[in-house]
């Protein structure tokens, strides 16, 4: 089974909260990446999501560490819907 990893970059204008992180994160432009394993036995090529992960802190912010936090993407959509909604 093959894997691949792609990335997306969310932007968030106001500080948001995701399930199990215990103080909001600040607004500004996050980097996503997406594990996915491919699925044998289909005519065409198809992919599974294995796992997300969010990149700690946002893109641009100075700090001494970097982490890279498991998430999942519905929450992650949640809070981007909630923030577009925001004036």
């Amino acid at each position: 089974m093959a894997n691949r990893t792609t990335q997306t970059i969310v932007h968030f204008m106001h500080a948001f909260l995701l399930p199990g992180f215990n103080k909001p994160l600040a607004a500004g432009d996050y980097r996503i990446d997406h594990e996915e394993e491919s699925i044998e036995g289909l005519s065409s090529m198809a992919w599974h999501r294995i796992g997300s992960f969010i990149h700690l802190p946002a893109i641009g912010v100075e700090s001494a560490t970097h982490q890279m936090v498991p998430i999942n993407p519905s929450d992650l959509n949640a809070a981007s819907a909630k923030d577009s909604k925001q004036p």
